[in-house]
């Protein structure tokens, strides 16, 4: 199988994930997936949804599939993930920026078109990179610029123009604007 066949995929299953897959996981699985490492991902990522119970919807299995590869020796372990549906989005609000997600857009500038700042009710940070050129390598890109200002598990979504899962669809509309390409309209 082509090194970067399952990127794209591996991809849109990671951001369907976010808020269901531990974060501590999901921004080392996005770095993996930057790095064009598709056979890690299709080792760890069915093993991870069994162990902590995460089911997935139809369309969301074809994705874990086509990650996986149809000759990986994890490939019988996708028909085992329990099936499910996404629960409900947490809820967020807007987030202060601090010098970490200031830094990001030094990162975001030329590959999106906006940067949101958001924070789950759990107290995680969530930064939001909207219409990414390169989703999978933006998103690893500035997770790794947030681990060097200090934030030990990075939460970044990097849209690309597709439709966007609940859970990100809740956490654009609280969010903080950082940063847009189109300006905004003043008076």
């Amino acid at each position: 199988m082509d090194r970067l066949a399952g990127v794209p995929a591996g991809h849109e299953l990671l951001l369907r994930l976010a808020g269901r897959f531990p974060d501590e996981l999901l921004w080392r699985l996005r770095d993996w997936l930057a790095a064009g490492d598709t056979a890690a991902l299709g080792a760890v990522l069915p093993r991870t949804l069994l162990r902590h119970r995460i089911g997935l919807t139809g369309h969301e299995r074809t994705l874990l599939a086509e990650v996986v590869g149809p000759d990986a020796p994890s490939r019988r372990l996708v028909e085992a993930v329990l099936p499910g549906t996404p629960p409900a989005p947490p809820a967020f609000t807007a987030g202060e920026p601090d010098l970490a997600a200031w830094s990001a857009l030094s990162v975001v500038r030329d590959e999106a078109s906006a940067l949101l700042l958001a924070v789950r009710d759990d107290g995680a940070r969530v930064l939001l990179v909207r219409d990414a050129q390169r989703p999978h390598l933006l998103a690893a890109a500035v997770a790794r610029l947030l681990r060097v200002h200090g934030d030990r598990v990075p939460r970044v979504e990097a849209l690309s123009g597709d439709a966007p899962t609940e859970y990100h669809e809740a956490a654009c509309t609280a969010a903080a604007s950082l940063w847009s390409r189109e300006p905004v309209p003043t008076g």
